[in-house]
């Protein structure tokens, strides 16, 4: 049966009678466990579109997986080895995996204490009396050989191991949710720096393409400029663009070989351990077509840090029947039996047995209510660890709104983007026209491969941005991640 988390009145009224029934009746004192009931939003407030062309949908994520794990939907067989090397070789993962064999270790503590103990002793004791003494005159030394075994069992009566093991195995599952949610970030990070990498790569590559078509742009000025047909200023302005788009080269270089860097040490490893097809330039991954969201509520059995903290919560609540549960008497049930002689060639010998038993009682009748504020402060730790999960399903929730919110925009800037980027290289073909036939002057040609190259790159980081933004979605949905143990 379960007792309320006050128990002064029955402290009061406890009689002898009740003690003799508790030998028979067992009861488990302190709060019982539920998990809260809350109130979440049937749908996200950010904009997700209805509309066929949508890309996020309201279905749930594990329902439309098909057993595929979340970084697969990016059809990049390179990605998918490295996040399933990090998941085996993670130095981070390989201390979440020690904590939690530690968490079943300690799980395993609590349960031993619903058993009987018994030790083995042996031992040989040697006294000698003095002779001046009336004992001394008839036994002058005193030989005790003895080997025993003596066994404890403290009877569970108020329910302390139930409530300690009820207590552990919350905890050893919030272990098991901590190392999921490690495993979760370590994938995401893992998957968000290859796409870095790939983004500078990429955005490397059109640098250099737009310093190639500068360079002849250059050469053509020198060249009008040696006939006499342009100013000086006209190659310095030129040769402004070259040097400004080459002075981009060493940045973008530092970006990738940053996330070079970070994806060995994800990998648990050296960047000599990468594979070698990360140095070749690729394009991004696919983006996938339609990406399942489901619905906020979707995210307290999804969401590992939420389930994390609602196991916490469990745990603090079985804590304060453990406590309460010292603030009643402890029975406990004790015997020994064993062989005891004065010399050791008669331990063995019939009548050297000993044998005894005896139930005991213990109870804390004054401590000046150290045990009563111990409760009172386990179930302040209780409020607080539920306060704790309630704003976990806040900040998970807030964290997914935003990951939707960031990934729609960005896809629609990126929309943007390319048409801008349609434009502007269109731009450049009739500017450079113009100049040559003497329709335009330089400056035309300058500003429009100046925008055309600032537009192209941003657009690559925008592909970029997209793909990381839905790896952030997929982190914020609790994507599952199957991490073998």
């Amino acid at each position: 049966m379960s007792a309320p988390i006050h128990h002064e009145a029955l402290h009061r009224t406890l009689t002898p009678a009740a003690l003799l029934l508790a030998f028979t009746v067992s009861c488990t004192v302190g709060p019982d466990y539920k998990e809260p009931q809350l109130e979440l939003p049937g749908k996200w407030s950010a904009a997700i579109g209805t509309g066929p062309d949508s890309v996020l949908v309201a279905a749930d994520l594990e329902a439309t997986a098909h057993g595929a794990s979340w970084w697969q939907h990016f059809a990049d067989p390179l990605l998918d080895e490295l996040v399933e090397r990090s998941l085996q070789q993670n130095l981070d993962l390989r201390q979440g995996l020690l904590r939690l064999a530690s968490a079943r270790a300690l799980r395993g503590i609590a349960e031993a204490s619903a058993w009987p103990t018994v030790d083995g002793n042996g031992s040989y004791t040697y006294r000698k009396e003095s002779r001046n003494t009336p004992f001394g005159a008839f036994i002058p030394r005193t030989d005790i050989h003895t080997l025993s075994f003596d066994a404890a069992w403290e009877l569970d009566l108020w329910g302390r191991v139930r409530r300690s093991v009820e207590a552990a195995d919350a905890d050893l599952l919030a272990s098991h949710h901590d190392l999921h949610a490690a495993a979760l970030s370590v994938a995401a990070e893992v998957a968000r720096n290859y796409i870095e990498l790939r983004a500078a790569q990429r955005r490397l590559a059109i640098a250099k393409d737009n310093l190639a078509l500068q360079q002849q742009t250059l050469d053509l000025v020198k060249a009008r400029q040696a006939a006499g047909l342009v100013v000086e200023r006209d190659v310095a302005q030129a040769a402004t663009n070259v040097e400004t788009t080459r002075s981009r080269l060493p940045q973008l270089e530092a970006a990738s070989s940053t996330a070079w860097h970070r994806l060995a040490v994800l990998l648990g490893g050296t960047p000599d351990d990468l594979p070698d097809a990360l140095r070749k330039a690729a394009r991004l991954p696919q983006l996938p077509a339609r990406v399942a969201i489901g619905g906020p509520a979707d995210l307290l059995r999804r969401r590992p840090d939420v389930r994390r903290a609602e196991r916490h919560f469990a745990a603090e609540v079985a804590r304060i029947g453990v406590a309460e549960a010292e603030r009643y008497p402890t029975f406990t049930l004790s015997g020994q039996i064993g062989i005891s002689a004065n010399d050791a060639a008669s331990v063995f010998d019939r009548g050297s047995d000993l044998r005894g038993f005896g139930p005991s009682l213990r109870w804390n009748l004054f401590d000046g209510g150290r045990l009563k504020h111990r409760v009172r402060a386990l179930e302040a730790n209780a409020e607080a660890a539920q306060v704790a999960y309630e704003q976990a399903v806040l900040l998970a929730i807030e964290e997914t709104e935003n990951a939707i919110t960031r990934f729609v925009h960005e896809r629609t800037r990126r929309e943007a983007l390319v048409r801008a980027a349609t434009e502007a290289r269109r731009a450049v073909e009739l500017a450079q026209t113009q100049y040559r036939e003497g329709l335009s002057d330089f400056q035309a040609v300058l500003d429009s491969e100046r925008i055309a190259a600032t537009i192209d790159d941003d657009l690559a980081s925008s592909d970029a941005a997209v793909a990381t933004n839905l790896i952030a979605l997929y982190k914020a949905l609790g994507g599952g991640v199957p991490f073998d143990e």
